[in-house]
């Protein structure tokens, strides 16, 4: 039985527009102004979504594997996310050097560790110029690319706002898909 996360996923790039649309040279025009270019990257963003998302995802694991370094303290990361706060049984308490740690300080501990590997080492600045990377380059395409040619519901793109997937707001289309079968 699938869970409603892989539901979710498969629903999400069943949204996934063709690669050739998205790279068409004839679509691709200087805007006239900067307004133009916010609304065609506004437009664009909502119908060509997943697949931005993609290429950042892209941009961020090539940055990522350039840097071993850093996709090792990432792993490290999520590995002592995974196997000491999310997937330990609550049942059975962390036992370390003699001492009994409670859910909370082991919390607090992963928290401080999070804290010192994004900051205090080349992790964050990695990832924080992978994502700035891969937003000019959406940004870009969604300026240059005239989106005349588009099939866009107007009212879908009034409101999910550029990035309303932050507010959770739910498009017109999903909603009138009606709620996720399980």
């Amino acid at each position: 039985m699938e869970t409603d996360l892989l539901l979710s996923l498969r629903h999400a790039l069943s949204r996934r527009r063709p690669w050739p649309e998205l790279l068409d040279r004839s679509a691709f025009s200087k805007p006239e102004s900067l307004s133009e270019a916010t609304l065609r990257i506004r437009k664009n963003y909502s119908y060509f979504r997943v697949n931005y998302f993609a290429i950042i995802a892209l941009i961020l694991a090539i940055s990522l594997f350039s840097n071993p370094s850093s996709l090792f303290l990432l792993i490290a990361l999520l590995s002592s996310w995974i196997f000491l706060y999310l997937f330990r049984p609550s049942d059975q308490p962390l036992v370390l050097f003699g001492r009994l740690f409670r859910d909370s300080e082991i919390l607090i501990g992963l928290v401080i560790f999070t804290a010192c590997v994004v900051f205090l080492t080349s992790v964050g600045s990695v990832l924080v110029s992978a994502l700035t990377g891969g937003v000019a380059v959406v940004c870009a395409h969604g300026a240059l690319r005239c989106p005349d040619d588009l099939f866009l519901d107007e009212q879908e793109v009034n409101s999910t706002g550029f990035l309303g997937f932050f507010a959770g707001v739910p498009s017109s289309s999903a909603s009138a898909a009606g709620p996720p079968r399980k």
